[in-house]
């Protein structure tokens, strides 16, 4: 009985020290705070929609005045939207990092004005050694592919010799590079290989360029794609070119990822979790503007594999928070 009357007191004393806590955050206005999350892809991409969320929602939490921009996934504009951030004096940055040497001076200088800076979604491919930024919140692609070509090579006896058709949006991008590099891994353990194909992000030029490639590679083993848009054409595309039965699996989930998974025509994609990626990123750079408390690495989503046995909890928030 005591120890019960002990711990339900230290229970109590805890929670009033966060109520406290939170009251005090509370009584102080901090809409002064201004942070930039500026997305690396295109404003149309419907990915960043849960991004966005979580970062509205962190804004929200911590009481600072949040602006959401996109980069439109060119270097150029980015930079500008960049520039014109620092010229304003926000206080943090949350950037994605689709190009290594795109953005090193700037980064570094905005850091060297007392800007804080993260990344999320995408780092630059060499961590914190390869730019100017505080912490990283988003997935590590390459352990995260090796996963899934793991599993596309279990489920499908992927094996010597056999060709694996890995289509992603941009090629070039750090993301695709590092997904690209784990799902290769895999492949070659077991003497496979890939080819790479650039979709774009419209899915109606993603849907023909993948069936043109398949109608001109019927043997093709399996389909592994590399990003949203053409894992969300990828049933579609294996039936437009009589290829109903091609294995399919992929990177990142939507509504219509997760039906072709519930109906049983793909057999796992991977969730990097974007909510997460916004709402953590904002909330770290406040924290760290309110109180200097330093932003955390953080892998969102792991290296866990969205299939049949556990989509249902992934389907009721995609987009939205998935």
């Amino acid at each position: 009985m005591k120890t019960r009357l002990l711990m339900a007191a230290v229970f109590s004393a805890g929670m009033a020290l966060t109520a406290s806590a939170q009251a005090k955050d509370s009584d102080q206005d901090w809409s002064g705070i201004n942070i930039l999350l500026l997305n690396w892809s295109q404003s149309s991409n419907p990915f960043f929609e849960a991004v966005n969320n979580g970062a509205k929602d962190a804004a929200e939490d911590q009481g600072v005045t949040l602006d959401i921009q996109f980069g439109e996934e060119d270097p150029i504009t980015q930079t500008n939207k960049l520039e014109a951030a620092i010229a304003s004096g926000v206080d943090g940055i949350s950037v994605g990092i689709a190009d290594d040497d795109a953005y090193d001076d700037i980064l570094c200088r905005a850091m060297d004005q007392g800007i804080a800076v993260v990344t999320n979604n995408i780092d630059d491919t060499k961590g914190a050694e390869g730019t100017c930024r505080l912490a990283f919140m988003g997935q590590n692609f390459v352990e995260a592919g090796y996963t899934l070509g793991k599993r596309m090579i279990k489920d499908h006896d992927i094996g010597e010799g056999d060709l694996v058709f890995t289509p992603v949006e941009a090629p070039e991008g750090n993301y695709a590079v590092k997904r690209h590099e784990g799902v290769q891994k895999a492949l070659e353990e077991v003497g496979a290989t890939s080819e790479i194909l650039g979709t774009g992000n419209d899915h109606g030029t993603a849907l023909n360029l993948m069936t043109q490639y398949l109608l001109g590679h019927p043997d093709v083993k399996a389909i592994i794609s590399l990003g949203q848009t053409p894992n969300s054409q990828a049933v579609q595309a294996a039936k437009d070119a009589g290829l109903d039965n091609l294995p399919i699996g992929g990177f990142d989930i939507s509504k219509s990822i997760l039906q072709n998974i519930a109906d049983g025509e793909m057999t796992a994609a991977v969730d990097q979790q974007p909510y997460s990626q916004g709402y953590y990123s904002v909330t770290q750079l406040a924290l760290y503007i309110k109180y200097g408390l330093y932003p955390s690495e953080m892998d969102t989503g792991g290296a866990g594999l969205v299939d049949k046995s556990n989509y249902d909890k992934a389907e009721k928030w995609a987009g939205e928070i998935r």
